[in-house]
This record gives structure tokens, C-alpha cells and sequence, in this order.
């Protein structure tokens, strides 16, 4: 601690302050942080991301859609479930149990309602007629009556309902209807999750064997390097698939378990050689000699003057490791063998390949997540460069 505290004071820490790239990517990280402190205080709910709230595929910044999608969306999902209802033996019951997102069946009676749905049928019988809505400009207003009479069977929203629903469908909607925006800043929790988890996993088990390895060398060298050459000729996608099928018919298969046990178990290798070399430079230094000759022993050693002067060297891996570790989530999770059951960048990607967004000219999923990965880990990149040319030696 003391040794991290010299290093905020001393002339390396303000050549980083003084870094203003540096100091504008560790805001860019600060904004992450909070949106996945706000996802893990529950401001965003897994259930929230996988609810439908409107129409698929719908355009983000609220453009209108083309005329035959817009007519699509006026005459399925919210008008077939009104319709379904009215159709019930419990036709009030039924009625209640409609929602489309934060939208609910306006409180009519069954004949008012049985009324607006016809009215919405005859629109759309009237725009049915048309081999092309697309090319054909004079149905517009007929379409904009459309929707004006499938909105009727919507109960009002309050102004905070409004507010989160402009929100949601910020940057529209993917192929189930489901938020874009929702599922994208989810994800953010995600990838800061398993960053942080499996960077302080990893730089702290590889400094510790590093520097055990370094300054006891011997037997504990040996073993040390036997072991992270053994796990460095295992591939992390291997491991983790070795590991998806090790907790197929356990209770953690759905979880983030074996993410943290592929990545933790590999990740540390790169740590563990930085801090071994460095320790095998540190332990010919002569306040460590005089340490030796006080009669410290060697776990105080290690504690209090070997560990402390590989801070920066962990810093600079910590960083560095976390970058690793989303990247290497969002390409495990598109190939199918990283997250399940919960939004991430790596499925939002590989959704909107499955279903034809790009194919389609559709890029809001794909565009979203691509944006939200690219710039986070360019924000830890500079930071990275900034804490290396400030605290290595080697660049001071």
C-alpha cells in the first residue's frame, strides 16, 4: 500500500495526470464502471433485456420504418393479443394479461375494444389491396390512420413510462423485439465482470508464483515454469470447451464459472514471467542483501520489498489482462461457448449475424455492440501505454 501511495506522489505519477489522452480514456472507463454499477444495482434486469416492448427490427433515433414494415407492425403482435383475448372464454382476465413492453389493453369495454379492432381491420384490409406500399405514396395518411387506431387499443402511458420507453427504443429493436440499447448496456456489466475477475485472478496468482519463482529459484523455479509452460500450450478456447462440457449437468453450466476458471487458469502466465524476471533482478539489490542480513526471512522479503517494487509492472498487466479478457469473452461468446442466457457483446453479435441484420442493411445490433467494445478497449489501450511509459523504467 505504501509503495502505491509513492507511486501516485512521485514525478512518473504526474507525467500520467499531465497525459490528457490518458486522463480522457480513464474518464471513458469511469462512465463504464458506473453503467455496470448501475446494471448490478438492478437500474437494468436481465428480465428487462429479454422482455419485448415493440415491433422487430425497429430503427434506432426513432426514424420511421418503410410504409409495408410500419403496416406490418400495426396489424401483428400488440392487435393479434387484443384479438386473442377478446377471443377467451374469460375475455376480462385475458384482456389483463396483455402487454407489449410497457404497454397494456386501454380500459374499454369488450365491445368498445371488439369496435377499434375492427376499425384497425378495415384500415388494413383497405392497405392490404396494394401489391407495394413502399412505391406507392398516396397510402401514406391511410397508413398513419393505421396507426393512430392500433395506438387506441394502447392505455396511455405516465410521463416516467414514456421517458423509459423513448430510452429503450433509443437505438431500436433486434429480431425478437427486444431493446437494443437495454441489451447493450447489460452487457457492459458482463464484460467489466469477467475483465476485473480474471485480471486480479490472474495478476495476482502470477505475481505471487513470479516472484516466489524468482527469489527461491532451486525447485520452485522449476516447478513454477513447468507449470505455465504446461498451461500456455493449452489454448483458451479449447480449455474453456473442455470446461463447458465438465459443467454441462452441474447447477453452474449457465453461469460465468467456467469463463473465470478457462481464463483464470491461462491468463496468469504473462504476469508470472514479467514479476519472475523482475524479481530475479530485484533480489541482487543491495536493500534486499541488507534485508537478508537484518534477518528478515523470506516471506517478509517477499512481502514488503520484492512485491511492492513490481507494482507498476502489475499495474500495467492488470490493465492490460483485463483488455485480454473482454476481447477473448466477446469471441468465445459469438462462437457460442462463453456466456449463455444473458446479454453480452460477443451474442449480439453473432444474433445479428444468425438472423440476417447485416445482410439486411439492419446494423443497430451489431453496430451497438461493435461500438460499445471498440471504444472501451481502446479507452484501456491508451491507458495501458500511458501507465507503461510512466511507471516502466525501461520508457521512463
Amino acid at each position: 500500500m505504501n509503495r502505491i501511495k509513492q507511486m501516485i506522489n512521485t514525478r512518473e505519477a504526474k507525467k500520467l495526470w499531465r497525459n490528457k489522452l490518458a486522463l480522457v480514456a480513464l474518464a471513458i472507463i469511469m462512465l463504464y464502471l458506473l453503467a455496470a454499477l448501475f446494471v448490478m444495482a438492478g437500474g437494468i434486469s436481465r428480465v428487462t433485456c429479454d422482455t419485448v416492448i415493440g415491433p422487430n427490427k425497429m430503427p434506432g433515433f426513432y426514424r420511421q420504418d418503410t410504409p409495408e414494415k410500419r403496416y406490418e407492425n400495426s396489424t401483428k403482435k400488440f392487435l393479434t393479443k387484443v384479438k386473442r383475448a377478446l377471443a377467451a372464454e374469460d375475455v376480462e382476465g385475458a384482456l389483463s394479461e396483455v402487454s407489449l413492453g410497457p404497454f397494456t389493453v386501454v380500459n374499454k369495454s369488450p365491445a368498445e375494444l371488439e369496435m377499434l379492432v375492427a376499425e384497425v381491420d378495415a384500415l388494413a384490409g383497405e392497405l392490404n389491396e396494394s401489391p407495394n406500399l413502399d412505391i406507392d405514396p398516396s397510402l401514406l395518411p391511410k397508413i398513419a390512420d393505421l396507426e393512430a387506431a392500433e395506438a387506441q387499443l394502447k392505455a396511455p402511458l405516465t410521463a416516467w413510462q414514456q421517458f423509459v420507453y423513448d430510452v429503450s427504443i433509443l437505438l431500436g429493436t433486434d429480431a425478437q423485439g427486444r431493446s437494443i440499447f437495454l441489451r447493450g448496456i447489460y452487457s457492459i456489466k458482463i464484460a467489466i465482470q469477467i475483465g476485473l475477475v480474471t485480471a486480479i485472478f490472474a495478476v495476482s496468482l502470477g505475481a505471487f508464483l513470479g516472484a516466489a519463482a524468482g527469489y527461491f529459484g532451486g525447485w520452485v523455479d522449476h516447478v513454477v515454469v513447468w507449470i505455465y509452460t504446461t498451461f500456455s500450450s493449452i489454448p483458451n478456447l479449447v480449455l474453456l470447451v473442455v470446461l463447458a462440457y465438465a459443467f454441462t449437468n452441474s447447477a453452474a453450466k449457465d453461469t460465468l464459472l467456467p469463463v473465470y476458471i478457462a481464463f483464470g487458469a491461462t491468463f496468469w502466465i504473462g504476469t508470472c514471467r514479467v514479476i519472475r524476471g523482475e524479481t530475479l533482478k530485484l533480489k541482487e539489490m543491495e536493500y534486499v542483501h541488507a534485508a537478508q542480513t537484518a534477518g528478515f526471512g523470506p516471506v517478509h522479503i517477499l512481502l514488503r520489498y520484492i512485491l511492492p517494487n513490481t507494482a507498476h509492472l502489475m499495474l500495467i498487466n492488470f490493465s492490460l489482462l483485463l483488455i485480454a479478457a473482454i476481447k477473448s469473452e466477446v469471441i468465445l461468446s459469438y462462437l457460442g461457448f462463453g456466456v449463455k442466457n444473458q446479454p453480452s457483446w460477443g451474442i449480439m453479435i453473432r444474433d445479428a449475424g444468425n438472423n440476417g441484420d447485416v445482410v439486411g442493411g439492419f446494423f443497430w445490433e451489431i453496430g451497438f455492440a461493435t461500438a460499445l467494445m471498440f471504444v472501451l478497449v481502446l479507452a484501456f489501450n491508451i491507458l495501458s501505454d500511458a501507465l507503461q511509459d510512466a511507471f516502466d523504467p525501461k520508457h521512463v
